[in-house]
């Protein structure tokens, strides 16, 4: 039976102070990977390292603003000083919490573009830093994290759900640059979630979506690193240009 083949694997996480990202950055520890978890708040990307560290696993910690190509340079510089390379990269920073849910005429303009310049344009700045040392590597992953609200559009969230759309075209873009390099990209696309965020976000999260899905129960964080990793992995060896929706069942009622 073919294995992830994750183990001794260089992982960068963004957005891994909590939630998801959190999720992604121990799944990954735990298959034997070696991690950075990364987010603008660096003390909760230090916790998320504490914690792998702990359980036996090994990460460090580090600051990122993804909206800004020195400090992603400076991430991935820390990347090759650490890890001394990197394998695979999971974009997984955006804004997602504190979104009010407003009709797209109401939108402020400055929320709009905080928005882009943090889930797309992060996306590509994190990712430009990173590729040429999966060039050097002679392979790599890409794990670019949209959401599912994509294919219902999700009303009253406009500038969330075209962010998040604009990054699966990213990713198919990125697909076909990078795949002379031996690098894939692909995506997941989470349905709703519950997470820290989304708890604040909803009222009644716990109960959120559980009857519009084939599987009957609402999704948690680690119902989503299995996909991310199988995306990352050597079983997706041939894969890229892809999105994984992990939403239980909801896009085909």
């Amino acid at each position: 039976m073919p294995e992830l083949g994750l183990k001794e694997k260089r992982v960068l996480v963004t957005g891994a102070a909590g939630g998801l990202g959190r999720a992604f950055a121990e799944g990954f520890a735990d298959a034997g990977a070696r991690v950075i978890a990364a987010d603008l708040d660096e003390g909760g990307a230090q916790e998320t390292a504490r914690i792998i560290n702990a359980i036996g696993g090994r990460a460090h910690g580090a600051k990122v603003n993804v909206t800004n190509a020195q400090s992603c340079a400076e991430l991935a510089e820390f990347a090759q000083e650490t890890l001394g390379g990197l394998d695979v990269l999971v974009n997984n920073a955006a804004i997602y919490a504190g979104l009010e849910r407003k009709n797209f005429t109401e939108i402020d303009e400055d929320v709009w573009d905080k928005v882009m310049a943090v889930n797309v344009k992060g996306v590509w700045q994190m990712t430009r830093a990173a590729t040429p040392l999966m060039k050097t590597a002679g392979a790599g992953a890409i794990v670019n994290v949209a959401s599912a609200t994509v294919f219902s559009g999700s009303p009253l969230w406009m500038h969330y759900v075209a962010s998040k759309g604009a990054v699966i075209a990213m990713t198919r873009s990125l697909a076909r640059e990078l795949g002379d390099d031996n690098i894939r990209a692909n995506v997941i696309a989470p349905g709703f979630t519950l997470t820290e965020a989304s708890l604040d976000l909803i009222e009644d999260a716990e109960s959120y979506g559980v009857t519009r899905g084939a599987l009957k129960r609402s999704a948690n964080a680690q119902d989503m690193v299995g996909s991310a990793m199988y995306l990352a992995s050597d079983l997706a060896g041939f894969v890229t240009g892809q999105t994984l929706i992990v939403d239980g069942g909801r896009q085909f009622n």
